[in-house]
């Protein structure tokens, strides 16, 4: 049996015993007919981030093929702003491996991700799911490497405080019950995550934890496992679909929001990167357990395309309140090993010879073997507010480019960082460093500067570049600091109007 087929929580997967990878309409419509299904859900990536949901019943046996086999309609001009009302006619067709039993629907109802189709039948250039799959495939193209990524997911439950056990106030990292009252609703979620496909490291609450005016802050991350960049891109959207449903119906409030008031910490969207070679062997570290040339070329590309990278990471004023030092977050373009102050952090990995399980079990046998495939690289600077499948395939461009660049390991060598830079005594190599934006207009002139390199191989659509650019200028923030801090109201009717990301 195939590996990821046992313990899946997913229960096509257990029902038709094979991994979603493999789904075929022929096995949808079995399960939805050997196990009473009453209806199907279509859901997609929009422009605003969020996925909408087109419900059918299904009445007979050629109507549900005609669903599978044909798809719907859909008017893109009231999903993406880039699109004109006067051709704005696409298809949706169901992607059959994303397929999961809906834990929300009071009827039986199989839910589906799609797939954009254009009146040709060609995929949308510019939607979210196949612009990752372009800057996927154009990286595997340059480099001969498979491109994996995996998400750190940040939130804030938000509930009436009621003074029992308060934790202190922005100490709630890996806080325990009855300290921190919302771990069983995270548990609850990540449960329902796992039964729709998403493959889950682990969750725990968070450091940011206080109240405000009445109402406890609680911060939480769910953190995934490395797969396909394209799939890493859908568990995320379903993640907060789930997460926010869940919520709804258990009386909480939830944000993603990059930051909700001074002094506080932000939520962030860090996504950690990992390259297989044609084996499926990760190619981050060298054969004596160093970070390899592969992973500092990747890093390069980032370091050089990281001011651009906020265009489709931090994508509306509040993003810029969070990119403000000693509030971990990054806003200086560095990389560093285990380092929290830098944008780019390769962290504590399993490369030690050691068996540390016999170390803490005695009496345990010895076990042989590598954990070194479990290494990645982190960047930092993304929050809640980026549209999960442009973000990653903006990374994957970023990473590509570093093949492409003139002389990457120097750029590598240059941006490497191993001190706190905010501390006093490295002012000087603080200041030797460039910076990110500190505002959406200063994103969008670094786009525009840029956008060469995510408009190469075709991977992004020269029109949607032109949205993103119009969108950011449109926030007209370049001097909003100054302008907050002379005016508290500002940042609250901010966190208010982008509070659901």
């Amino acid at each position: 049996m195939d590996s990821s087929v046992a313990l899946n929580r997913n229960r096509l997967v257990a029902f038709l015993q094979k991994p979603a990878r493999d789904f075929t309409i022929n096995d949808i419509k079995r399960y939805i007919v050997e196990n009473g299904i009453e209806m199907i859900n279509f859901m997609y990536p929009a422009g605003d981030g969020r996925l909408k949901t087109l419900n059918f019943v299904i009445n007979d046996e050629d109507y549900l093929d005609s669903i599978l086999s044909q798809g719907e309609r859909v008017d893109g001009s009231s999903l993406f702003a880039h699109i004109e009302p006067g051709n704005s006619d696409l298809y949706v067709i169901p992607k059959f491996h994303t397929a999961f039993l809906d834990p929300f629907a009071e009827i039986p109802t199989v839910t589906m991700l799609c797939a954009f189709f254009d009146k040709d039948g060609n995929r949308l250039a510019n939607s979210p799911d196949y612009t990752l799959e372009k800057a996927c495939s154009a990286f595997r193209d340059v480099t001969g490497l498979t491109f994996q990524a995996m998400g750190e997911l940040e939130y804030y439950v938000i509930f009436p405080a009621d003074g029992t056990f308060p934790a202190v106030d922005q100490k709630g990292y890996h806080e325990s019950a009855p300290f921190v009252k919302t771990g069983d609703f995270r548990t609850r979620c990540m449960s329902l995550i796992a039964a729709a496909g998403g493959r889950i490291k682990y969750g725990h609450s968070e450091v940011g934890n206080f109240t405000l005016d009445g109402l406890t802050y609680e911060q939480n991350e769910i953190e995934f496992l490395p797969v396909d960049g394209t799939e890493a891109a859908d568990q995320l959207s379903i993640a907060k679909w789930v997460i926010r449903r869940l919520a709804e119906k258990e009386g909480y409030n939830i944000t993603f929001a990059p930051k909700i008031t001074t002094g506080k910490a932000g939520s962030g969207l860090h996504v950690h990167l990992r390259l297989l070679d044609g084996e499926g062997h990760n190619v981050m570290l060298d054969s004596c357990g160093n970070l390899s040339n592969d992973a500092r070329t990747a890093i390069a590309g980032m370091m050089d395309m990281a001011r651009s990278i906020t265009a489709f990471g931090n994508t509306n004023p509040t993003s810029y309140f969070r990119l403000v030092p000693h509030q971990e977050a990054p806003t200086n373009i560095c990389w560093g090993d285990r380092n929290r102050s830098v944008l780019v952090r390769v962290p504590l990995g399993w490369n030690t010879s050691d068996d540390l399980c016999a170390k803490a079990n005695p009496g345990s046998n010895a076990r042989e073997g590598s954990a070194a495939g479990r290494q990645t690289v982190e960047i930092r600077s993304a929050d809640g507010s980026a549209d999960v499948y442009y973000l990653i395939a903006a990374i994957a461009v970023a990473c590509r480019h570093g093949w492409e660049m003139r002389d990457p390991l120097k750029v590598a060598e240059r941006t490497y960082v191993d001190v706190d830079i905010h501390k006093p005594e490295n002012a000087s190599r603080l200041a030797s460093l460039s910076h990110l934006p500190a505002s959406c207009v200063e994103s969008a002139a670094a786009l525009q500067e840029q956008r060469k390199v995510y408009e190469e191989r075709g991977v992004f659509s020269p029109a949607y570049l032109d949205a993103v650019e119009s969108r950011l200028r449109g926030f007209d923030d370049k001097d909003l600091h100054e302008r907050a801090k002379a005016d508290l109201s500002l940042m609250t009717s901010l966190v208010n109007r982008f509070f659901h990301v």
